[in-house]
C-alpha cells in the first residue's frame, strides 16, 4: 500500500525514446534532461507549461568564489534504484543529489560533492519561468493569477540568491514592473525591468520611498528576479562558510548608489559547509502557495512557530498591536478596552526608548513608570501584563553595540566584529602615539560616520589614516579610546580594524551574535515578555554572511527560549528577508501618512512599496505606526481597511493623547468591535475586498459575544445597510 501511495503522488518516468526524467507531485510535473537542466514545469490541472522557452535552467550549478566562475552541469545520470542524480562539471567536480518523494513538492538534497577543485558555492537554479506578474523576491516565488512556482531552503545555510554579489545580498532599488498593464500602463519613457536608485541620500529611510506610481516596484530580496525577455527566475545557493573570504561591502542600502565600500575579510565558520544543502521546489495553484510552504516547514523540521495553535504566517494571525509611549498607568486598561493583544513600549516620556543590549546593564533602566512618580520593577510589571493576556515587549536595536557597553569598555570583547588584521612593525609603549604597522592593507578606507578604530589586544585606539610609504605610520592616533586602557604592545601583535555601526557604536561577530541572541531570550523570560521589536535588523548583515546570519540569530534566540519553556515570541522588526521570514509575525516599519492615510483610506508611498514586497512573498502588508484616531468614524475606517487589506499596524497610544480625545470611549468601542470580529473570522472574502473601497463607509457594532452588525454606506452618503454577522 505504501509503495502504491508513493507511485500515485510522486511518479518517476523514463521514456524509452527520451533521457528526460519526469517527476510528478499532486499539482505539477517537472522534467530533467541528461545535461542536468530542467526542461519542463507543467501545471497538471490546466496542462500549461511554465518553464521559459529557449533558456537553460540547471538544477544545480557549482561556483568558485575567487574566480567568480560558474559551472553548469555538463552531464546528469539518474539512478532509479536510489533516486539519485549524479551531475558532472567541466572542472572535474561531481555532485550527487538525492530526490525524496513528497506529495506537494519536490525535495532535492546535495549528499556528496567530489573533486571540489576550488568550488565553494553551489547554486540551485536559476530556474527560469514564463511567469512575470508577481515576483516574490524575499523567499523566491513567482506567481500569476493561477499558479505559483517557488523554492524554499531546507537548512540555514541554503539561502536565496546567487553567490556573486559580495555577501550574496540584493540591496534596495526600484525597478519598473506594472502589476496590471491595462490598469497601470507604462509611460513611453519607461520599460519593464528598468532599474532606478532609491530616493534621498541613502541614509534617511523615509526618503528611500520616492515613487508613488504603482509600476515603480521596490525590491530588497534576490530569491526571484524579473527578466522581461522571458518572465522570471528563482534561485537559492549554499556556501562553504568554513572558508574565509574577502568582500567589498557597504551598509548603504541603495544598490545603484554605493558609497565608500569597505573591504572585509569574512571569517570562516567552523562546521558550516555546503554539503547537505537542500531545497523544496514547489509548483502549485497560487491559492495553495502558503499552505504548501507550511507543509514543507512541518515536514522538513524547519522552525514551525505557532500562536494559539495557528502558524504565525497564517493570515488568521494578522492583527494590530499597540505602540505605547509615556507613563504606564492606563496601559493595561486601554489595551483591554480596544481588544488588542500586543504592546510594544516605545518609551517616550516614561519608557525605555531604544534598548541596546549591554551585558553589564542588562535591564537598561527598564521600569514600569507612573504619573505620580511610582516606579515598578520591570520583571513585576511584565508579569502583570502577561497575566492579563497581553504580549508585552520593548523596542530594541537588535545587536548594535553602544560604546558604553561592557563588551567595549574597559576591556573589549575578543569577539567584536573586525574588518581585517595587520601586524605591528615596532613595539608600542602605553604613551606612544607613533604606531608603525607592517602593511597598510585597507587602513585608509573610511569607517561609517568617519569612525576609524583599531583593536590592539585589550586596547582600542582611534586613528585618522596611515602613511602611504614606509614606515607605515598611523596618523592622528588617540590611545585608550572608548575608555579602554592604553597598554604596551609587541612587534608582530595583531592590529584589527573594528567594524563601526550606523548607530555610532560597534558590532558583534558571529560568535558574539549567538551570545546576544541567547541573552535576549533570557531577558524576555526574566521579564515575562512575549513581544520584541528588533529595529536595526540590518545589524545581522554586518558580519558578511548574508541571510544565513539572520537564520542563525533567530535559531539561537528561539532555541534558548525553548529551554525556558517559551515556544512563542511575537517578533517584529525592520528589514524583511528570507533569513527572518519564518520567525517574524509582523514587520510594522514606518508610519503615518507615508505608510497609510487612515482618514482617506489610501496608501502612502512607503506603504505601497512595502505592500508589494510583503504580499508577493505571502506576507501581510503594514500601515506602520498609526496615531490614535481623532474620531470614531476614523477608528472604524482604520480597522476595516486593515482587515480589507489583510494589513497589520501598531496603534500609537499614550495616556496624554487618549485623555485629550473627547470621543475616546466611542473610539475604544469601535476598535474593539472590529478586533473581536477579526479574531472570530466572520468576514467573507467579498466583504474584505469591499473594505478596500475609498468611497464607501463601514462601521460595525458588536451585539453579543458571538454576533455583530456590519453597516455599509455606499458612496459615503445616504442610508446605512445593515448585515448580521456571527462567528463560525
Amino acid at each position: 500500500m505504501k509503495k502504491v501511495l508513493i507511485l500515485l503522488v510522486f511518479v518517476l518516468l523514463q521514456n524509452a525514446y527520451s533521457k528526460d526524467i519526469t517527476m510528478k507531485s499532486m499539482y505539477a510535473s517537472i522534467s530533467i534532461n541528461e545535461k542536468g537542466n530542467i526542461t519542463s514545469i507543467k501545471d497538471l490541472t490546466h496542462k500549461k507549461e511554465y518553464l521559459a522557452k529557449g533558456q537553460n535552467s540547471p538544477l544545480l550549478s557549482v561556483y568558485i568564489w575567487e574566480k567568480k566562475q560558474t559551472f553548469e552541469p555538463a552531464s546528469c545520470l539518474y539512478n532509479k534504484a536510489t533516486n539519485e542524480f549524479t551531475f558532472k562539471y567541466e572542472n572535474g567536480t561531481e555532485a550527487i543529489v538525492k530526490v525524496t518523494p513528497k506529495k506537494e513538492y519536490f525535495r532535492f538534497e546535495l549528499i556528496a560533492l567530489k573533486n571540489r577543485n576550488g568550488v565553494d558555492n553551489v547554486i540551485w537554479g536559476p530556474v527560469k519561468t514564463s511567469i512575470s506578474k508577481t515576483i516574490g523576491e524575499l523567499i523566491g516565488v513567482v506567481r500569476d493569477d493561477n499558479f505559483a512556482i517557488g523554492m524554499f531552503g531546507l537548512n540555514d545555510n541554503t539561502t536565496t540568491g546567487l553567490p556573486a554579489n559580495g555577501d550574496s545580498l540584493e540591496m534596495m532599488h526600484y525597478y519598473i514592473h506594472s502589476p496590471d498593464p491595462v490598469k497601470y500602463p507604462l509611460p513611453a519613457n519607461l520599460k519593464e525591468g528598468q532599474k532606478f536608485r532609491i530616493g534621498g541620500d541613502g541614509v534617511n529611510d523615509v526618503a528611500f520611498y520616492s515613487h508613488p506610481e504603482e509600476y515603480y516596484r521596490m525590491t530588497c530580496g534576490n530569491g526571484a528576479i524579473l527578466e522581461p525577455s522571458y518572465g522570471s527566475y528563482i534561485v537559492y545557493h549554499s556556501r562553504d562558510r568554513r572558508k574565509a573570504h574577502t568582500i567589498s561591502k557597504t551598509i548603504d542600502p541603495d544598490i545603484l548608489f554605493q558609497t565608500d565600500p569597505q573591504h572585509m575579510v569574512v571569517d570562516g565558520l567552523e562546521g558550516v559547509d555546503l554539503l547537505n544543502s537542500a531545497i523544496a521546489l514547489y509548483a502549485c495553484p497560487d491559492k495553495k502557495g502558503l499552505s504548501v510552504i507550511e507543509t514543507i516547514v512541518k515536514n522538513e523540521g524547519l522552525p514551525y512557530i505557532t500562536d494559539k495553535g495557528k502558524w504565525i504566517k497564517s493570515p488568521k494571525n494578522n492583527r494590530p498591536d499597540v505602540a505605547w509611549s509615556g507613563v504606564h498607568d492606563s496601559l493595561i486598561s486601554y489595551t483591554k478596552q480596544i481588544g488588542f493583544k500586543g504592546v510594544q513600549d516605545e518609551g517616550q516620556g516614561g519608557g525605555y526608548a531604544e534598548y541596546y543590549y549591554n551585558p553589564g546593564n542588562r535591564l537598561g533602566g527598564m521600569k514600569g513608570k507612573y504619573s505620580k512618580g511610582k516606579i515598578e520593577d520591570i520583571r513585576i510589571f511584565g508579569e502583570r501584563l502577561k497575566k492579563e493576556g497581553i504580549a508585552y515587549g520593548v523596542h530594541t536595536l537588535c545587536e548594535f553595540i553602544q560604546t558604553n557597553s561592557s563588551d567595549v569598555t574597559p576591556v573589549p570583547n575578543k569577539n567584536l566584529l573586525t574588518l581585517f588584521t595587520v601586524q605591528l612593525d615596532k613595539d608600542v609603549a602605553p604613551k606612544d602615539t607613533i604606531i608603525v604597522v607592517k602593511d597598510t592593507l585597507y587602513l585608509n578606507e573610511r569607517g561609517e560616520a568617519n569612525v576609524n578604530v583599531l583593536k590592539l589586544g585589550n586596547e582600542i585606539i582611534h586613528y585618522k589614516g596611515v602613511t602611504k610609504t614606509r614606515p607605515y605610520t598611523l596618523i592622528g592616533v588617540e590611545r585608550g579610546y572608548y575608555k579602554t586602557f592604553a597598554l604596551a604592545h609587541k612587534k608582530g601583535d595583531n592590529v584589527s580594524k573594528l567594524k563601526p555601526s550606523a548607530y555610532s557604536g560597534l558590532m558583534p561577530d558571529m560568535i558574539l551574535q549567538d551570545t546576544y541572541a541567547r541573552a535576549y531570550a533570557d531577558l524576555l523570560n526574566e521579564c515575562s515578555m512575549d513581544f520584541i521589536d528588533f529595529d536595526g535588523m540590518e545589524s545581522c548583515l554586518y558580519q558578511g554572511h548574508g541571510y544565513y546570519s539572520y537564520k542563525r540569530f533567530f535559531r539561537s534566540l528561539f532555541d534558548q527560549a525553548a529551554k525556558h519553556g517559551n515556544t512563542y515570541i511575537r517578533v517584529m522588526g525592520a528589514g524583511p528577508s528570507e533569513g527572518n521570514w519564518l520567525y517574524m509575525n509582523t514587520i510594522n516599519l514606518g508610519g503615518g501618512n507615508h505608510m497609510f492615510n487612515q482618514e482617506a483610506g489610501t496608501w502612502g508611498i512607503e506603504g505601497k512599496d512595502m505592500r508589494y514586497i510583503f504580499e508577493s512573498s505571502y506576507m501581510p502588508g503594514t500601515f506602520g505606526i498609526q496615531s490614535f484616531p481623532k474620531t470614531e468614524e476614523i477608528a472604524h475606517n482604520l480597522q476595516c481597511k486593515s482587515i480589507g487589506w489583510g494589513a497589520q499596524y501598531m496603534l500609537g497610544m499614550s495616556q496624554e493623547a487618549v485623555e485629550k480625545n473627547p470621543e475616546k470611549f466611542k473610539i475604544f468601542k469601535a476598535l474593539k468591535a472590529w478586533e473581536t470580529a477579526r479574531e472570530a473570522d466572520v468576514f467573507t472574502e467579498k466583504q474584505k475586498e469591499n473594505f478596500k473601497s475609498t468611497s464607501d463607509k463601514f462601521k460595525i457594532e458588536q451585539t453579543s459575544p458571538a454576533t455583530w452588525i456590519l453597516y455599509t454606506q455606499k458612496g459615503g452618503k445616504g442610508q446605512w445597510i445593515a448585515e448580521k454577522l456571527s462567528s463560525k
